[in-house]
């Protein structure tokens, strides 16, 4: 759909499954160069490159921890190694424990502040730093959540992440508005992902979930791919430092629905 992005260079953090992959997918198939990176699958990793490749795509698999600095570095040493040129950050990684605040350890803690947010700040900082030196006007897109906007008991430390990456979007996206660079977030909300599948392969909890969703119904992790898309594209060349909600309407208070309240 978007002619703009063929050829360009796109890395995807946690790129190997999930919402990840169908990022990756969706912007291979844009034609962008596509750099995968995983943490602990590279089988996963590996037989997606190859999926893209066997249509004729270009996609390069790099294993990394995103919340260390070295792994981030080599990541975008790998990425101009191969393709010369870096168009694209899409900060994706992240994870979430569950754990009430009161029996939360601060290892627990650390680890989500570490991955979410750290591991934000890392990636943005090595894109950033390689748009300033190519001098062209890349793009970064953070993956949040509705959870940047809606409180979670027993995932505290998640919604901080998410809230503190909110802030983080906003403030790097007018700190590099003048260089052109456009910093966007998206926030899925229930989204069908392997995460998710316990959880929405158990009938009580999907029908949980779907009473706080208006559209009745999960999203697709496609749909989330296509904001990515769009965001990447010059067809949202005017925004920088928004979030854009997919979430089926569970920001909008569902609870009021009908006019109850």
């Amino acid at each position: 759909m978007y002619a703009d992005l063929k050829g360009q260079v796109a890395v995807i953090t946690g790129g190997s499954s999930g919402i990840g992959a169908a990022i990756v997918e969706r912007l291979a198939q844009e034609h962008m160069k596509v750099v995968i990176n995983y943490h602990t699958d590279k089988t996963q990793a590996q037989a997606l490159a190859q999926k893209i490749q066997q249509a004729q795509g270009q996609a390069l698999v790099v294993q990394g921890d995103v919340s260390q600095e070295p792994d981030v570095d080599n990541l975008l040493v790998q990425t101009l190694r191969r393709f010369g040129q870096l168009d694209l950050w899409v900060n994706n990684a992240g994870v979430e424990d569950y754990a009430p605040t009161h029996q939360m350890t601060l290892k627990q803690w650390q680890r989500v502040i570490d991955i979410n947010l750290n591991g934000l700040f890392l990636g943005s900082m090595v894109a950033v730093n390689q748009y300033l030196k190519q001098g062209n006007p890349g793009r970064i897109i953070n993956v949040s959540s509705v959870h940047e906007k809606i409180p979670w008991p027993g995932f505290a430390h998640y919604a901080v992440s998410k809230g503190g990456g909110q802030m983080f979007t906003k403030t790097i996206a007018l700190e590099y508005a003048k260089q052109q660079i456009r910093v966007n977030a998206i926030a899925p909300g229930a989204i069908d992902t392997p995460i998710n599948k316990t959880k929405f392969t158990d009938p009580q909890q999907l029908a949980e979930t779907l009473e706080l969703i208006p559209m009745q119904r999960v999203g697709h992790p496609q749909e989330v791919a296509a904001a990515a898309a769009w965001l990447a594209s010059q067809e949202s060349s005017y925004m920088t430092g928004a979030t854009i909600f997919i979430d089926g309407g569970m920001t909008l208070y569902p609870q009021f629905a009908e006019g109850k309240g």
